[in-house]
Parts: C-alpha cells; structure tokens; sequence
C-alpha cells in the first residue's frame, strides 16, 4: 500500500481569511463613520483667488445668509443683540477669532457692522470665510 507523501518545504499560506476582515473591517469603518457637516446654515461663499486654510477649533462663527439673518454659532440673533452675546462668546474663548462666513448675495453694509462689532467686543483675529474657484 502507498500513501501519497507530503511535500516538506514551503508553503504558501491562505491569504483569502485575511482579506476578508480587512474589507469587513473597511465596511464597518465606512458605515459606523461619522461624517461631520461643515455648516448647518445654507450659506453660498463668495470666490477668493487668495484662500487660505484656517484651523477652526475655538473660533466664534457668525454666519450671515442671503436673506442677511445672522447666526452666532448657529444660533439665530439680531444685530441689537448680536454685540452682547459676542462679547460674551469671546470670553469663554481662549484665542479670541471670529470667523464671519457671509453669503455671496448678502449685504455688504451687514458685514461691515459686524467686522466693527467684533473688533470692539475684543477679537483679536477677523477671519472672512470664501471659497477657491
């Protein structure tokens, strides 16, 4: 009787078990991923040729849309209160930046306003969010 003999020398191993949790592992990643949405206010961003990439972390944002209602950190204000509240969002805030996001078919003049509101309420770095062409 012959028994077949097995090879001695290398042996490739199966790679197929360890593809599959890497793309198990992709999907799960995918799905359980949490995509963070830049703006909650529809805001269309004018065009700047000179853009440049801020770090946002403890920044006070004030957004202006196309209708020229203002939002502090997504919180609808008026102008009359805009001051007060800005002030008070400034110091809680360690750097002291204001980024003020305007919609391309906003006023300029409500912009204006609340450049000159930020700097007396105490911020030391104005930021005007556009986007590249």
């Amino acid at each position: 009787m012959e028994f077949d003999h097995v090879r001695k020398g290398s042996r490739i191993p199966n790679l197929t078990p360890l593809i599959d949790i890497v793309f198990l592992l992709l999907i799960f990643f995918m799905l359980t991923a949490h995509f963070v949405q830049d703006e909650a206010i529809k805001i269309n961003l004018p065009e700047a040729s000179g853009a440049e990439e801020v770090n946002e972390t403890k920044i006070v944002k004030i957004s202006i849309d196309k209708n020229d209602n203002v939002f502090l950190d997504d919180e609808s204000v008026d102008l009359i209160s805009l001051e007060p509240k800005l002030v008070s969002a400034l110091k809680s805030h360690e750097n002291k930046s204001v980024q003020i996001r305007g919609d391309n078919d906003s006023g300029l003049g409500i912009a204006v306003s609340i450049l000159d509101m930020a700097r007396r309420a105490g911020a030391t770095d104005v930021d005007i969010i556009t986007k590249r062409p």
